[in-house]
């Protein structure tokens, strides 16, 4: 006796007829929007979010179609009427229409369409709308893992399908070529109120590029986010820390740190207002802020003649910026009685040479420059991440969250910061360029942490932050074809910069934006589908849950990130909330 071989393709089938048969096709129902009729046995189910699948011909070919449920609605014409609302109003209930007479209907819009071929499923499209009663069940792991077998290795895992228990197949693919390759650059965005969890989320898609050891990872981090968890081997690996040491050994990704620490700066602009920050001027005599700035240009003018940054720590050029003092301050100021005072000022600090309070001032703006031992300066940090030739390259993460001492945490965040962030961008547009001329693709992501800070909407008065959007506003238009993509973090949607938002191919959307004008903008970028926003709307905010165990960090995402969203509708999840499930479901067991 012969065992018959079952099929992948009968597999599935089976899979499908066995899975939970939940309603059938309506009417009225359109390839963009059907509508379901559901069944008695599932009104009582929680099936807003399910995801849903249906077998129906195409061409003469099986097809198999799946997406979300985005809405459910109750009818009961008898209620309806007139009369009975009358009778209703008195009764409450009538026996013989109420409850019994009511039709649960669904809408379900289509993300994903598998035709069966001779060599296996392949994608598809709705191109027709199946008869009314075509069954629809629901999908289960199972089942994804068979239509999607061909594929296992390059699928990827944030969190379970929202509504649902079988978890969302998701891709992130190197910007190269070859089968784990999308060809292209990808700009991304990710966007959510404090607490939506999109901080966390971004650490794990991080850890889902650095599968792809070809690929660089640059993360410029204003808020020490992602060094948090990589400064030291945490204890207890947890959501908050995924990105740490022990999950990227695993993945035998290479990682480095750098802050002011091992950071070097290498650019005269930055001392030039590093000088007037840490109050050198100040301490000459020169009170107002301006007439600082002004002596601070000149100052700068007369040193970068005569030395490089990293000679600005030696006694001569300490000497040589006070003298520069002594000599243009008839430039800035017209009394003379005020000339002499800080002419005074600075003969004290020349006399006190290197044991005053002036000369150590002056090394700790200094010191900026020189860096301790194996600092790098900007340029040589941007280059690690860009070798294009490394086969392990490094995750490279710049934390800017500490400003040094002697200087306001004010200082930092409106005028060195946005400096410091202008040099990393301009060496990495600098170099992007320079290696596509070559005939190369960086295949590099560079993640953007507070983008809203970085390139808002709207009217900029610092003119170093206009700087910086213009710039970033410019890499989203022409660094695609380098392979360099960028990811943007932001607590707000309107607020970003429209072009950017404009630019973005793959986008996930947290809980926090559903009102006001980030609806708009959010109901501009999914393009007016009411059915997704709706669903959307219902996300809940996390932190209303009566426990941290009890929190549910919903998404919508859209774009060419999973294998069931070709055909570019949103799809939602709920992301993982144990660090050992995200661990263990991508990463396997150790």
């Amino acid at each position: 006796m012969t065992t018959q071989t079952i099929t992948p393709m009968q597999e599935v089938s089976h899979l499908v007829d066995a899975a939970v048969h939940i309603g059938v096709i309506g009417s009225p129902s359109s390839t963009t929007a059907l509508s379901l009729d559901i069944m008695e046995s599932a009104v009582q189910s929680k099936l807003v979010g399910e995801l849903a699948i249906f077998r129906f011909l195409q061409d003469n070919e099986p097809h198999y179609a799946l997406g979300q449920i985005t809405d459910i609605s109750l009818r009961n014409i008898w209620h309806e009427d007139p009369t009975m609302r009358s009778i209703i109003r008195q009764r409450g209930v009538v026996d013989a229409v109420s409850g019994r007479q009511d039709t649960h209907l669904g809408q379900m819009t289509v993300s994903a369409v598998f035709a069966e071929g001779p060599d296996g499923f392949y994608p598809s499209s709705l191109g027709t709308v199946p008869a009314t009663g075509t069954r629809i069940h629901v999908v289960t792991d199972a089942v994804l893992d068979g239509l999607l077998a061909p594929y296992k290795d390059q699928l990827f895992y944030l969190g379970y399908a929202y509504g649902s228990k079988p978890k969302l197949p998701l891709w992130f693919k190197h910007f190269g070529t070859g089968v784990d390759g999308a060809g292209e650059a990808y700009h991304i965005g990710v966007f959510g109120k404090t607490g939506s969890g999109k901080s966390v989320l971004a650490r794990m898609m991080l850890l889902a590029y650095s599968r792809h050891k070809q690929m660089g990872l640059f993360v410029l981090d204003p808020m020490g986010e992602f060094s948090m968890g990589l400064r030291n081997k945490p204890t207890k690996v947890n959501m908050g820390n995924v990105l740490c040491p022990p999950v990227l050994h695993r993945l035998e990704r290479p990682f480095e740190v750098y802050d002011l620490a091992n950071l070097r700066l290498a650019r005269w602009d930055i001392f030039e207002q590093l000088l007037v920050e840490f109050e050198f001027f100040s301490m000459l005599g020169v009170k107002w802020g301006s007439y600082q700035e002004d002596l601070a240009f000149y100052v700068t003018n007369d040193l970068r003649g005569k030395y490089n940054l990293k000679q600005l720590s030696s006694f001569e050029a300490y000497t040589d910026a006070l003298n520069s003092v002594d000599t243009n301050i008839q430039r800035v100021y017209t009394g003379q009685g005020a000339i002499d005072r800080i002419r005074t000022f600075v003969q004290e600090a020349l006399s006190e040479g290197m044991q005053g309070n002036y000369w150590s001032r002056w090394q700790a703006i200094t010191g900026l420059f020189t860096g301790g031992q194996g600092a790098l300066d900007p340029g040589a940090i941007v280059s690690r991440a860009l070798k294009a030739d490394e086969k392990r390259r490094p995750l490279i993460v710049v934390d800017l969250s500490r400003s040094p001492e002697g200087i306001s945490k004010t200082a930092w965040e409106d005028k060195i910061k946005p400096l410091l962030i202008d040099n990393f961008l301009d060496e990495i547009i600098r170099r992007a360029e320079r290696e596509y001329q070559r005939g190369g693709n960086l295949n590099t992501l560079v993640v953007m942490d507070e983008a809203h800070r970085l390139a808002p909407e709207g009217r900029i008065e610092n003119a170093k932050k206009r700087d910086i959007r213009s710039r970033l506003v410019d890499a989203v238009r022409t660094t695609r074809k380098y392979g360099l993509g960028w990811m943007f973090l932001s607590l707000t949607l309107a607020s970003l910069d429209k072009e950017i938002r404009q630019q973005l191919r793959i986008s996930f959307y947290g809980f926090g934006l559903a009102s006001g004008t980030e609806l708009q903008a959010l109901r501009e970028l999914v393009g007016g589908d009411s059915d997704s926003l709706r669903l959307y709307q219902q996300f809940r905010d996390p932190h209303s849950a009566f426990n941290a165990d009890g929190r549910e960090y919903s998404f919508m995402t859209i774009g060419p990130v999973s294998p069931l969203s070709f055909a570019g509708t949103p799809l939602f999840f709920n992301a993982f909330t144990k660090a050992q499930e995200f661990i263990e479901t991508n990463f396997g067991k150790r």
